[in-house]
Formats: structure tokens, C-alpha cells, sequence
């Protein structure tokens, strides 16, 4: 067989990601190429991704190139992966999860600072809700980029501290000081690299198989139907993460608003059984408690 085109957004991350794929397909006998491809999510750094107005911002041109027969598979970061993927593609394979966490990086001027006197740089609807349903007074500026340029900017802006993905920051090998926050639910499939390929690609498809991680697909599809169900379309803050232990699986999930005054939560522990949805299901619990008044006053808001 010709090598597998592996088709990867070109920021060094996401490089480091489709290089671990390749590693994984050639200890498998594979040949691979990778195939840098410009996103369009890393062309607009001003403007924070909610207000894009679209889902899918740093997916589609992967997308298109897979439709294209540009690329065979797509690597992607698979919080980044809308529920909703075109017609056609679909999620094939996952690695395993390393790092599902967010940290706070601080500057050093900002070493002696409580986690209430921080003013944050983030542009994440769920960080932003998690972190004002904690400290309802926290001042926010926006902040985009990859890893490096959000550090340049924490360094050179008018803030104290910024949150980031712990996968990214193990995955670069990066030795800055982080605190963990054990308070921020992390985004459904934080941590998770997934491979997506076409559906007529049969061949290429069975032999993603042989690189899929069974336990992180069990926990990363619970998380996206917890939020798939919640979410309807709309960008909201919601945190979801599944962990497996043996045949039990405890799963954690909230739904905030914007303020982080009003945060509809579940933490559950069971027996895990293929035929039941239980994200959609737990989902559904959220909704009924009032989670469906406040995703209307999300949807309002945004």
C-alpha cells in the first residue's frame, strides 16, 4: 500500500500531534506523509472563536482536504472537532489520553496573588464561567494563539495569569511553572488526539483501527454526547470528563452561565454497558433541572 497522507493543521503542536499518529501507523509497518494544511482558525488571531460564528473553525479546512482526496486522514485535537461532522467523515481512531487538565500560568509579577486578585487571560466561555463561579469578580481580557504566542502576550499584557491545556504544554516539553485547577471541569475530550478519515476509505479506516485507544473512546464519546445533547448548535460552557476504572466509569459534568452564578452539575459513578448512551442521558438530567432556561439565556447572550 502507498503511504497514508496524514493531513495536520501546520502550528507546531499540531505537528507534534500527526508526528505521534505516523509513530503509531509505522510501528504498525505503515508508510506515512504528513500534510501540512493552513486552518483558517489560525489565520484570525483578533477575534475570540465564539464570536467567529461558526463551529468547526480550525476543522474545516481539514475537512475539505479530506473530501478532496487531498490527505487520506486528518489529525485533529478532538475538543477542537464540532459533535456535528459533515457528511462523509467521521471519527476513526483515538489515541490515548495523556493530559485532560487545565493549568494556570501566572508572570512573575503575579507570583503573590490570590486566585481572586488575578485579572485572566482567556478566551474560553467555560474557563471564564468555571473561573467566575469560583471568583465571581475576575476581570478577563481575550487572548488567542498557539502556546507560544499566548505566553508572549501573558508577558507583554495588561494581566496576571492565563489558562492553558497541561497536553499542550507536556506535548512541547515546555518547563514553565503551572498550578493545577481542580475546580475547572476541563472541556469534553480535553487531552485526546483523534484521527478522522472518510467513510469510503474502507481499507485505510480498518487500519486506523489497529492504532485506536478502546478506554479513551468509551470516555471522549460520552463526553461529546453529554455535550452534543446539551448544546444544540450553540457554543456554551460545559465541561464534561469521563474516567474508566475496570468496568466502572465516573463521569462529571456541569453546564454555566456566562456569569458563573447559575452552574447545573452531575457527578455520577457506575457500571459501564455498551448499549446505554449514558451522555446523553446524563445530559438530559442537566436539562431537566433547568439546564433548558439557561442554554436559551446562553444562546441570548452570545
Amino acid at each position: 500500500m502507498k503511504s497514508i497522507r496524514i493531513g495536520t493543521r501546520n502550528s507546531a503542536l499540531a505537528l507534534w500531534q500527526a508526528r505521534e499518529v505516523a509513530r503509531h501507523l509505522q510501528n504498525n509497518n505503515y508508510l506515512t506523509e504528513i500534510v501540512p494544511i493552513i486552518s483558517s482558525g489560525d489565520k484570525n488571531l483578533t477575534q475570540p472563536l465564539y464570536s467567529l460564528g461558526i463551529t468547526g473553525v480550525f476543522t474545516r479546512d481539514l475537512d475539505t482536504a479530506l473530501l478532496n482526496d487531498e490527505i487520506d486522514i486528518a489529525v485533529h485535537s478532538l475538543k477542537d472537532v464540532p459533535t456535528q461532522l459533515p457528511q462523509n467523515i467521521e471519527i476513526i481512531a483515538y489515541l490515548e489520553r495523556d493530559f485532560p487538565q487545565d493549568v494556570l500560568i501566572r508572570k512573575e509579577s503575579a507570583r503573590d496573588k490570590e486566585f481572586h486578585e488575578l485579572k485572566l487571560a482567556t478566551s474560553s466561555l467555560r474557563r471564564r464561567a468555571f473561573w467566575l463561579k469560583n471568583f465571581p469578580n475576575a476581570e478577563f481580557s481575550d487572548i488567542r494563539g498557539n502556546i507560544q504566542t499566548r505566553l508572549q502576550k501573558l508577558e507583554e499584557g495588561d494581566f496576571d495569569a492565563t489558562i492553558l491545556s497541561l497536553a499542550g504544554i507536556k506535548r512541547m516539553k515546555m518547563d514553565i511553572d503551572y498550578e493545577m485547577l481542580p475546580f475547572l471541569i476541563p472541556a469534553p475530550s480535553q487531552g485526546v488526539i483523534a484521527v478522522a478519515g472518510h467513510s469510503d476509505k474502507k481499507e485505510i479506516n480498518e487500519i486506523l483501527q489497529s492504532i485506536n485507544h478502546k478506554s479513551t473512546q468509551i470516555c471522549v464519546e460520552m463526553e461529546r454526547n453529554f455535550l452534543s445533547t446539551l448544546e444544540g448548535g450553540c457554543t456554551a460552557p460545559i465541561g464534561a470528563f469521563a474516567e474508566l476504572f475496570e468496568d466502572q466509569i465516573r463521569f462529571k459534568g456541569a453546564l454555566c452561565s456566562l456569569d458563573g452564578k447559575n452552574c447545573i452539575a452531575t457527578d455520577e459513578s457506575f457500571v459501564y454497558n455498551e448499549e446505554e448512551n449514558f451522555g446523553e442521558k446524563f445530559a438530559k438530567v442537566v436539562l431537566e433541572n433547568g439546564g433548558k432556561e439557561l442554554m436559551s439565556e446562553i444562546k441570548s447572550q452570545i
